[in-house]
Formats: structure tokens, sequence, C-alpha cells
């Protein structure tokens, strides 16, 4: 359920609160829910508020002691959906704009620009970038380490790019949770070939698309965007190079694969 309530906006510290205020099910103090949600009474107390500011909890004040409630769930939606309509105001409301932005706009197009984004949010928002891409994806990707960071969010990343129909060609190290997601290649618009984790075994993910390079380092949590046409086509080469050579190894596995089920 934490993750759950991750995927809908809330931090894992935040979740944890509303949901030992909802199953308290009764006004309580700070010191009370923070308790039961395992979390200090100072860092509970701050969540707690930005909870209250957001209608999901109800704050008290009653002879000096303040006590937090959980609104009824329905409210969560009632919220998601309010953040949903200013969102989308917002957005209308950049589009008018964004030709006097444009005007004042004057980016170096020869000069490489560089984004980095830090934290689960920051991985998130760079795979959200290649849901942008005009062309099919290249990539060095491993499941095994996307899928042990943020779970809840790629069987969903997968669905929605496929619906976008970006497809993606990548290469994988040999590993059972790799094998696996091989295996749905079809359903999830993709072509990948596996490689002998003793030739390719890594841990950050790299895609190449359009002119830019996205790169997910799972271990620092570190999302990066790298935006440039000359970088990117040297390193879509050296992709093509890497998929040529892997092709020997991924027929061997298949091989392998196919002798052990007969």
């Amino acid at each position: 359920m934490i993750e759950q309530l991750q995927g809908l906006g809330l931090t894992a510290k935040e979740a944890a609160l509303y949901l030992a205020s909802l199953e308290l099910g009764e006004a309580s103090p700070v010191s009370t829910v923070a308790k039961k949600a395992g979390l200090n009474r100072t860092t509970a107390y701050d969540l707690l508020e930005s909870l209250v500011k957001r209608g999901l909890v109800l704050a008290s004040d009653h002879k000096g002691f303040r006590t937090y409630q959980a609104q009824e769930p329905e409210k969560l939606v009632a919220y998601l959906k309010e953040e949903s309509q200013k969102f989308a105001h917002l957005a209308e409301e950049a589009k008018e704009i964004l030709p006097e932005l444009n005007s004042h706009y004057r980016a170096l197009s020869d000069r490489p620009k560089v984004y980095f984004y830090e934290g689960d949010e920051g991985l998130i928002r760079v795979y959200e970038e290649t849901l942008t891409s005009s062309e099919e994806i290249l990539a060095y990707a491993s499941d095994q380490s996307n899928q042990e960071a943020i779970p809840w969010y790629f069987p969903k990343y997968y669905k929605r790019r496929a619906e976008k129909k970006i497809p993606i060609r990548a290469l994988f190290p040999d590993s059972p949770k790799d094998r696996e997601r091989h295996s749905l290649d079809g359903e999830e618009l993709r072509t990948s070939r596996l490689v002998p984790k003793s030739k390719l075994d890594f841990t950050p993910e790299i895609n190449f698309f359009d002119n830019k390079i996205m790169i997910a380092d799972w271990k620092g949590k570190l999302g990066i965007i790298i935006e440039s046409k000359e970088i990117a086509k040297v390193f879509k080469q050296t992709f093509e190079l890497a998929w040529e050579a892997a092709g020997k190894y991924h027929k061997e596995i298949v091989k392998k694969k196919k002798k052990k089920r007969l």
C-alpha cells in the first residue's frame, strides 16, 4: 500500500503517516501517529501539516493540544482530481505564453545541455522523458536493477510506451529477470538481445533517442539527461556496433535455453 500511495504522489513517510492515521480512526496527538508510523515526532509533525494542507488529514486544537485525524479515503481521490485539474489549467496557461518565452530563449544550439535529477522522483522524470521520443529508443538496460529500485513504476511504463507506439531495441545482461523481460518483447514493443554477464554486466541504464542520452544510475539514485545531437549520434553508432556483436552471444544463449527444455 505504501508503494501504491507513492505512485499517487505521496512520499514514503507521508504514506506511512496517512495509513497510520487511517488505522487509528480517531483524532490523535502527533506522538501517537508518529509512533504507529515508525517516525520521530518532529518529522511527523511537519509531514502531517503538509497532509492537512492537502485536505487528507484534519487537524484540531483543543486546550493547547493539536490532534490529527485522517479524512475519509474518498478525500484522496478528490484531492488528486483537483490537482489534475490545476495542472491541466497551468499547462494551458503555459501554452499561451510559450511564443513569448521562446522569443527570450537564446540557448547555444551546438553546446551540450546536461540535466541532473535526484532520488526516485528524479529517476522517474528521466524515464518520462523517454516517452517523448519520436524514434526507436536504443538501450543498455537491466530489468533486474530497475525492478529492485521502483518496481511499481515499470509495468505501467512499459505499457504506456507500447501504447504510444515507441519501439525500443535493448541489450540485456543474461539474468533471470532480464530473460523474463526478453520473453515479453512482443507485447511491450521491444526487440532485445541477451548477452553473457561476463561480457555485459552493469547497473545503470542508458537510453539513446532523438538528440538525447538518458542515464539512470540506480545505485546513486540519479537521473541524467544529456542533450546533444553530435554526442547522441556517436553513442547511437557505438550501440549499433554492440548490437551487431551481441547477435552471436544471443543465439548461443537461446540455443542453450532450448536444449535445457529438451
